[in-house]
């Protein structure tokens, strides 16, 4: 019991919320198979819309654009909410959230109604958010970089069998797997509703203020919080990346190495494999070794490099390698968000998730549009090419960077710690 806050209190709350990392790995599996049903497809989908790679590639941005600045918005008003009503009742506004973008964009029959579905799903969905500040919740500061890593097992595992279902289904029905997802939030959102409990005590629950909900206002008192400083700045520029890796991977593999929806579809899986491997076994043995933040410069360099071959990568093989060898970028997340959680306050831990997963959220806007304009820059040119890789080239610029910052912030730290030991 010694791995949960708060163990003490009224009506056996102790184990009740032993049991909470269970139901929240459980509701997060759930929901991260839905999302990744649809990964594989919607590029495809959206390309049944338009005529040429050029045009393909603009409209697949814009879409990821809509969704990525709603959820900006969308984000820190959540986290917030879940600071004042709890994290159950905001991830169940998440599930239906999900539930109506998953169902209507099946049923869209033009770009325009998959744009304004995608600004709806992106405004009220903000699980990943809520879903950290519920295991802030339940976990003494200690156990939170093993416990997001164990959260992070759950999205990798939802990418295996997610990305895998999509492509299989897609290759059937190009709108099969919308529906299938959808139905996969719908039995989220029941689970949430009849097992699910509530992490957040009312007692520690605090009131929304305007400050709270308003996107610049949360960036700029995360920046601000004792012990985060420089790590804004890497979450930003690894965010970013990762933004334009997500929104580019399977346009970009099926420009340069012809792959299918279903090729795409085994590849995000093999992703998942990795993050499973690495977040839910290999994790707890490395933060033995090594603190969060060198697991974040570790992983920061780790990645750096993978960019750099995924974008030159001759054949596809290649992909699989590189995925395989990039054993510490599964990282850095956890280790982040281990970091970030410690220094806020345990009122404000939904306020603080929102304002990461905001700025998550703002280089989700950002990535898919500097992704898609450098994709289409070069989608004139021949399969194979090696400039084909120009956003991930542009990826691994933006991960060096959030490497320099993250050595920067440990610098500092270290030096903070030997002042106070002075």
């Amino acid at each position: 019991m010694t791995a949960d806050a708060n163990p003490a209190g009224p009506g056996g709350a102790a184990p009740k919320r032993a049991a909470g990392m269970g139901f929240i790995m459980a509701a997060v599996l759930i929901d991260m198979v839905s999302i990744g049903v649809m990964v594989p497809v919607l590029p495809a989908l959206i390309g049944s819309f338009t005529g040429n790679p050029t045009d393909h590639a603009f409209w697949l941005g814009v879409v990821s654009f809509a969704f990525g600045i709603a959820n900006f918005f969308g984000s820190p008003f959540l986290g917030a909410l879940s600071d004042h009503f709890g994290r159950r009742p905001v991830m169940l506004i998440g599930f239906c959230g999900l539930a109506l973008n998953f169902f209507a964009t099946a049923l869209a029959t033009a770009l325009w109604m998959l744009i304004a579905v995608r600004l709806v799903g992106g405004a009220m969905q903000a699980n990943a958010a809520v879903a950290n500040a519920y295991v802030a919740d339940i976990s003494a500061p200690e156990d939170r970089a093993r416990r997001f890593g164990m959260l992070g097992a759950m999205f990798g595992i939802g990418f295996i069998v997610g990305p895998a279902l999509g492509g299989l289904l897609g290759a059937i029905d190009l709108h099969l797997p919308f529906y299938v997802a959808g139905t996969l939030a719908l039995v989220n959102l029941a689970y949430g509703y009849f097992v699910l409990p509530e992490s957040l005590p009312p007692e520690r629950r605090r009131r929304v203020s305007w400050s709270s909900v308003n996107p610049l206002s949360s960036l700029r008192n995360l920046a601000q919080l004792k012990g985060v400083g420089l790590l804004v700045g890497v979450i930003a520029c690894s965010g970013l990346a990762q933004g334009v890796l997500y929104s580019v991977w399977v346009l970009y593999a099926t420009f340069k190495f012809g792959w299918t929806t279903q090729d795409n579809g085994w590849s995000l899986a093999a992703v998942g494999v990795m993050s499973v491997i690495v977040q839910g076994w290999l994790l707890g043995k490395l933060l033995k070794r090594f603190p969060p933040r060198r697991l974040a410069v570790l992983g920061l360099a780790s990645s750096t490099l993978a960019y750099l071959c995924w974008g030159a990568a001759s054949a596809g093989w290649v992909m699989y390698a590189v995925i395989v060898a990039n054993v510490f970028g599964y990282t850095i997340n956890a280790a982040i968000q281990s970091m970030v959680s410690a220094a806020a306050d345990p009122r404000t831990q939904g306020q603080a998730m929102g304002a990461v997963s905001s700025l998550n959220s703002l280089t989700a806007v950002l990535g898919p549009v500097v992704g898609a304009g450098l994709l289409t820059a070069v989608s004139h040119l021949p399969q194979g090419h090696w400039a084909i890789g120009a956003p991930l080239y542009f990826g691994a610029a933006l991960q060096a960077a959030a490497l320099a910052l993250a050595w920067a912030h440990g610098r500092r730290a270290q030096r903070a710690l030997e002042a106070a030991a002075a």
